[in-house]
């Protein structure tokens, strides 16, 4: 199955949070269910930016400690890849339009740039 490496805390966003929006510098052509890998890295910075991005707008906001980080967490529908959008989590060059998000036991997995593939046997439904 393919999976798609997104940093914290937005990965935990998408898969508990219903962030609709991927934002992204570049398009892609695939559509459907892809698994969200939360990506090692979270800088302090980056947790305080997204703190503050989600508190101006009055959407909630995980816990730092509630975000695991190296695995994959969840999966989530892509359903188009956007120039623009009206969702409040639109803040990207392009954005992937996602739906259905369904969170999943935490996967130890090494991440990828772009999407990349996981073998089904390691997921855990």
């Amino acid at each position: 199955m393919k999976a798609l490496s997104i940093r914290q805390p937005w990965a935990h966003l998408i898969t508990h949070h219903r962030k609709n929006i991927e934002n992204r510098s570049w398009h892609t052509k695939f559509r459907g269910r892809f698994l969200v890998h939360a990506a090692k890295g979270m800088t302090s910075a980056e947790f305080t930016r997204a703190l503050l991005y989600c508190y101006d707008r009055g959407l909630p906001m995980p816990d730092r400690a509630d975000m695991q980080r190296g695995g994959i967490i969840g999966s989530v529908e892509l359903v188009d890849s956007l120039d623009t959008s009206d969702s409040p989590w639109y803040m990207g060059q392009k954005g992937f339009m996602l739906r259905d998000p369904k969170p999943l036991p935490f996967t130890p997995f090494k991440g990828r740039l772009g999407f990349f593939e996981v073998p089904a046997e390691l997921i855990q439904q």
